[in-house]
């Protein structure tokens, strides 16, 4: 916890603190499939725990799956063998189903109490040893998983009293959630907004709607965020990011994390920014490359998390690969970087 609050500070600690975040290696661990894993919390924790201990990990990650949420409003959920769940037919089908729409219990919510019972579990388990990290999708962003893409950017166009309708059902349903995993145990949120990333939506159609929705929501949460695009580029909108009262932001493989520290003047810690997908057949010898160009261009001065550029590592991406990101921080990240020279920072390729 020491080494995070540090680098949050944007001091050097100890040690670039390193974010595995695995959502489905525990399942392997455990011996079971993605969909008995995600049953129980008990089987959450324990992968966590597991998985903490074997890759050295500097914080636990109790997220079962994106659709969590939107199964509490009554979506299914589709499993699969070698991946996340993910959302089945949207619930919401016609623009006058917002109308009519509430957001749903989270004590009267399966899917969501078995997210709440698993940061309990490790609350009680670890106490303030290490982050718990939460997970909510911004209420801008959820209601791709409510309606489908295609119909949402068409909702945001053509009918704005019903964009601003759902998105104020959702600003209640995200505070209320976020709220109570903080309660539960949590220690921060990663506060998921994808469709405000400049890979999807303009600077000025941010600053219309995702911009205003995140600083409302993020005001009225009990407890520190950390705002990620899952892959979607922030570099344009780094400096309104910063306004909306978020910690951290999560930064794209496509996007430079020294670009990123500068933009926001210190008051964001970069996340970032290793290739989940290319990760899959990573040699050990690239790994440590890769890792050690990502340090020298964000690991100075502090303010960097060495994590994926995602916020979940596939299925397919080896244990040994992870052993060796591990490896490679222990090795390279160790403060003060004396082996940075300033010829090398932000200028390392990967």
């Amino acid at each position: 916890m020491q080494r995070v609050l540090t680098t949050l500070g944007h001091r050097e600690p100890d040690r670039v603190p390193l974010f595995l975040l695995v959502t489905m290696h525990g399942a392997k661990e455990l011996g079971l499939s993605i969909r008995e894993y995600f049953s129980k919390a008990e089987n959450v924790v324990e992968g966590q725990l597991r998985m903490r201990a074997k890759f050295r990990n500097d914080c636990v990650y109790p997220f079962f799956y994106a659709p969590v949420e939107v199964e509490a409003w009554g979506s299914d959920v589709i499993y699969v063998d070698d991946g996340p769940p993910n959302t089945g037919r949207p619930f919401l089908r016609n623009r006058e189903d917002i109308l009519r729409l509430a957001p749903p219990r989270i004590d009267q919510s399966p899917s969501l109490l078995k997210v709440l019972r698993a940061e309990e579990l490790l609350k009680a388990r670890l106490g303030d040893e290490v982050p718990i990290i939460g997970v909510v999708m911004s209420p801008f962003s959820l209601p791709v998983l409510q309606m489908g893409f295609d119909r949402y950017l068409d909702l945001i166009y053509e009918a704005p009293a019903l964009f601003e309708r759902l998105m104020r059902v959702n600003e209640e349903f995200c505070v209320a959630w976020a709220n109570a995993q903080f309660q539960a145990g949590a220690t921060a949120i990663t506060y998921y907004d994808p469709v405000s990333s400049t890979t999807i939506v303009s600077r000025e159609m941010y600053l219309r709607t995702g911009f205003p929705i995140a600083r409302r929501t993020i005001a009225r949460l009990r407890g520190p965020t950390a705002t990620h695009m899952a892959s979607g580029l922030c570099l344009p909108i780094v400096d309104l990011i910063a306004e909306t009262g978020t910690k951290v932001i999560g930064i794209s493989v496509d996007e430079d994390m020294a670009q990123i520290k500068r933009a926001s003047e210190g008051r964001l810690t970069a996340l970032g920014n290793l290739n989940g997908i290319e990760m899959r057949n990573w040699t050990g010898r690239h790994t440590e490359h890769v890792v050690k160009a990502a340090i020298a261009n964000a690991g100075p001065g502090g303010g960097f998390i060495l994590s994926d550029n995602h916020g979940e590592i596939p299925f397919q991406v080896p244990e040994e690969v992870l052993l060796a990101v591990s490896d490679a921080v222990h090795k390279w990240g160790r403060y003060p970087l004396e082996w940075v020279t300033e010829a090398q920072r932000g200028h390392v390729d990967v």
